[in-house]
């Protein structure tokens, strides 16, 4: 039995810990293109560096270098018995290119939802310290108030995590991410996002059991 899944959602809603929870419990990759991305340039593989010079001159990674490191990763022997996507595809287009890749298509798509505001609450509420840890201003917050646990650095909000930059996110994602629930509508579940993380996991692995 593969197990081909793929976890779609807004952002904040929490796609990263399910898919992990998702990959650990079946023994299966966790396929993030970013994290996909960030090896390659690293690695200096010839997709790599074409890569890097995309990003470096501020432009979006082409679907067809995304989908060749995709094509290139779900070909390797962890992969065999299924993988869970998380980040691509992130439109119609990525969609269309999966499905050529994938004989088969997928098994399953989850869905993970959250209000807006509750998308807003938790991204902005978010603070980090210059390596890298992260608290919440509420759900996580750090024993001292603006100071990191771990290392005592000064804790920041990241750039992309203010009002502005997380509500024209939402509407990307509405744009161009929300129709694949559409186009996998035969395979689709619906899993709502709110609670704790154990919460939410219950709720994913029932679909996954049905």
């Amino acid at each position: 039995m593969t197990r081909r899944y793929l976890i779609v959602g807004p952002p904040g809603v929490g796609k990263g810990t399910q898919a992990d929870l998702i990959a650990t419990e079946f023994g299966i990759p966790h396929v993030s293109t970013g994290a996909m991305l960030r090896e390659h340039v690293a690695r200096g593989t010839e997709l790599g560096i074409k890569a890097k010079s995309t990003m470096d001159a501020g432009n979006l990674v082409p679907d067809d270098l995304v989908v060749a490191m995709l094509a290139e990763r779900i070909a390797m022997d962890d992969a065999r018995d299924g993988f869970i996507l998380d980040g691509f595809p992130r439109n119609l287009a990525q969609a269309n290119a999966l499905d050529d890749l994938l004989a088969g298509g997928l098994d399953l798509v989850i869905a993970l939802s959250v209000s807006d505001e509750e998308v807003l609450r938790r991204i902005t509420g978010r603070r980090s310290c210059a390596n890298g840890h992260v608290y919440h201003v509420t759900d996580n917050p750090p024993k001292v108030a603006g100071i990191c646990d771990v290392d005592g650095f000064e804790l920041f909000q990241r750039s992309d995590d203010t009002d502005e930059v997380v509500t024209n996110r939402l509407a990307v994602y509405r744009a161009s991410t929300a129709p694949l629930l559409d186009y996998y509508a035969r395979i689709v579940a619906d899993v709502d996002g709110l609670g704790t993380v154990e919460q939410v996991r219950s709720r994913v692995f029932e679909v996954i059991g049905s």
